[in-house]
């Protein structure tokens, strides 16, 4: 088989978290600023090694001019595009591009927030509101993924149990981690019985408004091994989107991963069997089980089964969502970059006691907007190349 010329062209070498779930007195900028300095001193390297800068930000307009400026880098080459939570994802996919162009060598990939410190200060350039929709003053973005949920139970028979099932696997996840913000039981019946936030999601359905930054140093194929951490190589990648507000989404049950996901496996030259842990953006408990449909793990209409019993629940037969998810690990605004750093934990056998037991490939999947943009990577060990 011929490999696509992206396929292992570039590895991660370096990754890093800051302030995950309340970091109070400090600014986004600050938090960047820390997950940088980690994710560069994991690679082994000085800030000044780095010549390619791949950030976004949901309050600096020009993100990688002002976060080059912080950080003292003046890269050959840079990219702040924002497609909302799956932007660091794409920044991976471009970060390899830039690297095989020749275009810069040492990339680092960053995004931080302090949403939840912020307490409504918080400006968001994704809060954009359609003029069609706003009349019947929708709450951004919860209604729209509630359409998506209300739709998915009407023509396919999924059950609120069935949602609640993927907020519990992501508890279980996060009662592992000790960098998870939520941590302690929860059951079905909790979720169930939890408040109503906008139906059919109630409290537990929702994602987390927290802090946090992470960041991902990202390196040729070439210097892969000449780092102090195992590489997590970088095989496939494939992007969609088809709408910016929900209004324009062709068809509410089915999403652009399922685009995206196929084009990924197409590059990396594997199918949805070949994985061995998935880390799907669940900014809400309909995602995790949208992306499972769309990304080919179960036919359409079969996630709400596909999730029950404890299925991607530590244990389970197919382990999603390994650090506890934007359900219960960290979302401060954006999400993305905390699966890739999970992934890579995770691959490179550093995930303590939510270790998924020798894994060799990692799926991430990136969601931005309201279903709107979706981002597939899949990343693998060295014996995947």
């Amino acid at each position: 088989m011929t490999h696509h010329q992206l396929r292992g062209a570039s590895a991660v070498v370096g990754v890093g978290l800051a302030g995950c779930g309340e970091a109070p007195g400090r600014t986004a900028m600050e938090l960047i600023g820390a997950a940088a300095w980690n994710a560069v001193t994991d690679a082994g390297l000085k800030m000044t090694d780095i010549d390619g800068v791949f950030g976004v930000s949901a309050v600096h307009g020009m993100p990688s001019v002002t976060i080059s400026e912080y950080l003292g880098i003046r890269p050959r080459y840079s990219d702040g595009s924002m497609i909302g939570g799956s932007s660091n994802v794409a920044h991976i996919l471009q970060a390899t591009m830039a690297i095989k162009a020749g275009l810069c060598s040492t990339a680092l990939v960053v995004y931080g927030s302090n949403q939840k410190s912020a307490s409504g200060r918080l400006v968001s350039s994704a809060a954009e509101f359609n003029p069609y929709e706003q009349p019947y003053k929708p709450r951004f973005p919860i209604t729209a993924y509630a359409l998506a949920a209300a739709r998915h139970m009407h023509q396919f028979g999924t059950t609120r149990r069935q949602l609640a099932e993927v907020a519990v696997a992501a508890r279980a996840w996060a009662n592992l981690n000790p960098e998870a913000y939520m941590h302690g039981p929860l059951s079905v019946e909790d979720v169930l019985n939890a408040r109503m936030v906008c139906d059919p999601f109630g409290l537990f359905d929702c994602c987390l408004v927290t802090d946090g930054a992470g960041a991902l140093v990202v390196v040729g194929r070439d210097r892969a091994k000449d780092f102090p951490k195992k590489p997590v190589y970088f095989l496939g990648g494939g992007m969609a989107h088809w709408h910016r507000s929900i209004m324009q989404m062709p068809d509410i049950t089915v999403s652009a991963a399922s685009e995206s996901g196929p084009r990924a496996f197409e590059m990396a030259g594997m199918e949805p069997a070949d994985i061995d842990v998935l880390e799907l953006y669940d900014a809400f408990t309909i995602n995790t089980i949208l992306f499972l449909e769309d990304l080919g793990f179960c036919p359409k209409g079969e996630g709400g089964r596909f999730v029950e019993g404890g299925r991607i629940a530590p244990g389970g037969a197919l382990p999603v969502n390994t650090n506890g998810g934007g359900l219960s690990c960290v979302h401060p605004g954006m999400y993305g970059t905390f699966i890739l750093v999970e992934a890579v934990r995770q691959l490179r056998g550093e995930a303590g006691d939510r270790q998924v037991k020798e894994p060799e490939t990692a799926l991430v999947h990136g969601n931005g907007g309201v279903l709107s943009s979706q981002v597939t990577s899949i990343f693998g060990t060295e014996a995947t190349l």
